[in-house]
């Protein structure tokens, strides 16, 4: 894999990441792009303990254009400049020129109101865009298992780099999928967060885990992993370095978990082995999403990674795929039991969605 790293006409950061290591002479970013404001904040809910960002400036980002004016596609002749000043490329990361995280947000007053309750600080974390193709019209289902696995290096870099920032909690990986999910650009793509504090998620995660380490001495998610391995009614695939499963109080319709067998925190700490064997094991779970509904669904892949500072020894990075989708003309919404009360009423049972996952796998 060759890397590239170049910056665009804000000044924003832009890196090409090509499958072979053949050198680019990056294009320059012709636009004359206005520099926007990064207005961020986070406030701490004092009823939940969470920390909730405002990022007024994100109104008028730019919300499903046609193709033909897409700003994640390469520059074309004869067309306006996108974010990709270059006329080809494999995979790109990009800073987001609308972040709701950013390393350039003013200092703001310590409390609301003056008032001592409501504490905040500037959302001063970091946000990229990551282009898994030139390829407007492909998703990342379709992608070559070459491809695939250039991603994961790609992902592993940016872990990396940005939990090297100052005053980052927690680096998270994900792709959003399908109108029914909110994407605002439907070329393929997702996106990297680098959280300046922990998400609720991991937070919970980290305090269950820590509950369990002093119970038994044992990390929680290899004993979750012993344990759907042992059952087996739920694991759809088992590998050398990887497994992956229905959880037993899974929430979505359709929901499952690619966990690794060592207890690897990070993308970072990933060796070549686990690196292959997870890009088919990822592309066999999408694909598998896209044979149960006999098309691609809607769908949020949720890399959840261990916290870059305390906590990090605790747990282990993992997967969480899941769709929107209970059937292919339906939709779960969150109504409210789940919005109102946090109280998730499944309507299948993980075993149900794991035999059917099973049947559409790989034969």
């Amino acid at each position: 894999m060759n890397r590239t790293v170049t910056s665009l006409a804000d000044g924003r950061e832009l890196i090409y990441f090509d499958d072979v290591t053949a050198e680019r002479q990056p294009v320059k970013d012709s636009r004359d792009l206005p520099h926007v404001e990064h207005a961020s904040t986070a406030r701490f809910d004092v009823l939940t303990g969470e920390w909730v960002t405002l990022a007024a400036h994100r109104m008028n980002r730019t919300f499903l254009p046609p193709a033909d004016h897409c700003p994640l596609c390469p520059t074309r002749p004869g067309h306006e400049p996108t974010e990709i000043p270059d006329p080809a490329y494999d995979v790109v990361v990009f800073e987001n020129r609308f972040p709701s995280l950013a390393r350039s947000v003013p200092g703001t007053e310590p409390y609301v109101d003056h008032n001592p309750l409501w504490r905040q600080r500037p959302a001063d974390g970091r946000c990229e865009v990551v282009c898994f193709t030139s390829d407007h019209d492909s998703s990342f289902p379709e992608l070559p298992l070459s491809r695939v696995r250039t991603v994961i290096d790609v992902w592993a870099d940016r872990t990396a780099e940005l939990s090297a920032l100052p005053g980052i909690a927690e680096v998270f990986p994900f792709e959003n999928r399908g109108v029914e999910i909110g994407v605002t650009l439907e070329h393929p793509h997702g996106q990297i967060y680098a959280y300046p504090f922990l998400s609720p998620r991991t937070t919970q995660l980290i305090t269950q885990a820590r509950v369990h380490r002093e119970r038994t001495g044992r990390e929680l998610l290899a004993d979750v992993l012993a344990a759907e391995q042992s059952a087996g009614t739920r694991v759809l695939r088992r590998g050398e370095h990887w497994t992956m499963f229905v959880p037993a109080a899974a929430r979505w319709p359709i929901e499952a978990h690619l966990v690794p067998h060592r207890q690897a925190p990070d993308f970072a700490a990933l060796d070549e082995a686990e690196r292959d064997e997870l890009a088919v094991f990822y592309l066999d779970l999408l694909q598998r999403f896209t044979a149960f509904f006999g098309e691609e669904p809607p769908y949020i892949a949720a890399w959840h990674q261990a916290p870059v500072g305390d906590g990090r020894e605790l747990t282990r990075m993992y997967l969480q795929l899941f769709s929107l989708r209970r059937a292919p003309d339906k939709l779960k919404y969150l109504a409210g039991s789940e919005s109102g009360a946090g109280a998730w009423i499944s309507d299948t049972t993980p075993e149900t969605i794991a035999a059917r996952l099973r049947e559409v796998g790989p034969a």
